[in-house]
């Protein structure tokens, strides 16, 4: 019996694979978009904190999200410093209804969702991309289905190779937690490589923390770290996850015929700050966009339009590189009220993110 056909499966209802599937769907592609969850925003890992230009690249319902117009950065002995603009702000997110109000949009762009089965199987067929497990031939195949895509495996494409792991636990409510400020930790003992966190959400709160690989996280030991400051003992706690954060830039090859990864299995992840949603929401929506123009138009494959479009992230990786070297936690403690260190805070956090393309001279701005 022959397979249904399709125009395009999306592996992962993940930001970057809804808004694709949207996309396409609204252009006129027959789209299906598995999901190994038993439904979209389960059993999610992200923080979900979305930088402006990530509000401003996608319009949200206003009760999925938070706006922080502060930040207060930590040092290891907990001195601290309050940094904030005028004209910048984030958003902290209810991430898991924000993911099922995309997958609702999706669907009412008359995208298909199948949910509550992996994706482990597929082939090159003579009509197109064979999916025996779901009776499915499709025109095209879309990977995003995060950090470790099984995607990029089957059709040897770029697979992620340095991570960061991130541990978060959300509690229901902080009372001595100021909740207009995104709670930034500097330690290079409990955060190595990167940083720990107290952000105010929509009706709830989350702390955690991310290290590289050369350190193993103790999230217990960060939260007895700073017990006396935000109570988390008499907190009741909602949710705990964990994951990882690729942090080594896009992954190469990132395409094959007729084969595309987008979001995390596509390495579109800052390689300093761990964002990625913004990436997710811009090229996630590029590549419906491309797909759709390529098989109904006779467009360009996307790959190639996507490659000039795509940040090459160079400084950001040789920051990275210093980020994962940790400096001592008394260097941290000495400058953390320092002009420099001021300055220096409000570049990575206040910034105005963009991309350039790679084939510019100054290819590399990104979350």
């Amino acid at each position: 019996m022959a397979r249904r056909q399709v125009d395009l499966v999306i592996v992962g209802a993940s930001f970057a694979g809804l808004i694709c599937a949207r996309t396409a769907a609204l252009r006129g592609l027959k789209t299906v978009v598995i999901e190994a969850k038993d439904e979209p925003g389960a059993r999610i890992h992200t923080t979900g904190i979305l930088v402006k230009e990530a509000a401003d690249e996608v319009d949200t319902p206003p009760q999925f999200s938070r706006a922080i117009h502060g930040v207060r950065l930590y040092a290891p002995s907990l001195r601290h410093i309050d940094l904030s603009s005028r004209d910048y702000f984030f958003l902290t997110t209810d991430t898991a209804g924000l993911i099922r109000w995309f997958a609702d949009q999706a669907r009412l762009a008359g995208a298909e969702i199948i949910c509550g089965r992996k994706f482990e199987q597929a082939s090159r067929g003579e009509g197109g991309l064979d999916l025996p497990q779901f009776d499915l031939q499709t025109r095209y195949l879309v990977g995003a289905d995060g950090a470790r895509s099984t995607v990029a495996k089957l059709f040897g494409l770029g697979r992620n190779s340095r991570f960061l792991t991130g541990l978060e636990v959300e509690y229901h409510a902080l009372p001595q937690a100021d909740p207009d400020l995104l709670h930034c930790f500097l330690d290079t003992r409990l955060a190595r490589g990167y940083l720990a966190w107290v952000a105010p959400a929509p009706g709830f709160f989350q702390v955690g923390l991310a290290t590289n690989d050369s350190v193993k996280p103790d999230l217990r030991a960060f939260l007895s770290h700073t017990e006396h400051l935000f109570g988390f003992s008499s907190a009741d706690v909602k949710e705990r996850r964990s994951g990882l954060i690729p942090c080594g830039g896009p992954v190469d090859p990132f395409a094959a015929e007729k084969v595309l990864l987008i979001g995390d299995a596509a390495g579109h992840v800052s390689p300093l700050t761990g964002g990625g949603i913004r990436l997710a929401f811009r090229y996630g929506r590029r590549a419906g966009q491309l797909i759709a123009d390529h098989l109904t138009r006779n467009g360009p494959p996307p790959e190639l339009v996507l490659r000039r479009e795509l940040p090459g992230f160079a400084k950001k990786l040789a920051l990275r590189t210093v980020m994962d070297f940790g400096p001592p936690n008394w260097l941290y403690d000495l400058i953390i009220g320092t002009p420099p260190m001021r300055w220096f805070a409000n570049t990575v956090y206040f910034h105005r993110r963009g991309e350039k393309p790679r084939d510019t001279p100054h290819a590399g701005a990104e979350d």
